[in-house]
């Protein structure tokens, strides 16, 4: 796997390009591609050549005026080089560091022997959907009203993947696979156990289930933004790392 050559095409796929996601629009300058709707999010810029100074305060006085929170995604090798420093200058304050990882599915996934009690299986249904959210809630110690909203209407959606993992007929693990269309990858996002089913290899079967539904789809790789607890798991998997990669929060002042 030659990881520059993964990394441009993932840069070029999802960031330069990003695909479609309901209840979002796509807006570009020629510096900047950013997400705005359903959540708003800065996916791409490149300010190599530009006053990155001006850029980052006329994205964040956008922002601020329309009253909208803003992520602004940065990867390691995204120019300027200090392009985080710069932000958290500008008043952007940094989520916990992630790493962009990737797994070439022509490949072997090496999960091993999984749990034999442990069913994975794809939600396609409301009472599916229900198990997920409340894996959710048990793992984060709230519920998320926004989680049915956002689903409800994209169970029979080709391009997303819902998976529960249930022990003993227990929903104990909950995940997503997100598959867009005319594009290489697909994402791993939303992974989660709730705390008394970890360290069962649960994490490696959820996993796996995901891959093989990517891999029937024809997709090439698996992408994922990883945690630094799930990063060596996901490196036995197979995966590896591409790029670092950071979110920084602007709040927008609110009335």
């Amino acid at each position: 796997m030659n990881r520059s050559e993964i990394l441009a095409r993932y840069d070029a796929e999802m960031r330069a390009d990003p695909p479609a996601d309901p209840g979002v629009r796509i807006e570009r300058t020629p510096e900047i591609v950013r997400a705005v709707g359903r959540y708003n999010c800065i996916v791409y810029s490149d300010l190599g050549r530009v006053d990155a100074g001006a850029a980052i305060a006329d994205q964040a006085a956008h922002f601020i005026a329309l009253g909208d929170d803003v992520e602004w995604k940065v990867y390691d090798h995204d120019l300027p080089l200090d392009l985080g420093k710069r932000l958290g200058m500008a008043g952007f304050v940094a989520d916990e560091p992630e790493t962009l990882m990737a797994f070439d599915l022509a490949n072997e996934l090496h999960a091993g022997p999984l749990p034999p009690d442990i069913d994975v299986k794809r939600v396609v249904d409301p009472q599916g959907l229900a198990d997920l959210i409340a894996v959710n809630a048990a793992t984060w110690d709230h519920g998320d009203p926004s989680m049915y909203e956002a689903f409800s209407q994209r169970l029979l959606d080709p391009t997303l993947g819902l998976f529960v993992g249930y022990a003993g007929g227990r929903p104990v693990a909950a995940a997503r696979l997100e598959m867009p269309q005319h594009r290489s990858f697909a994402g791993l996002w939303g992974g989660c156990t709730v705390p008394d089913q970890r360290r069962r290899g649960i994490f490696r079967a959820i996993v796996a289930a995901r891959a093989r539904e990517a891999l029937a789809r024809g997709f090439r790789y698996l992408n994922v933004d990883a945690a630094a607890s799930s990063r060596p798991i996901l490196q036995r998997l197979g995966f590896v790392a591409l790029t670092g990669v950071t979110g920084w929060k602007l709040n927008a002042p609110k009335p």
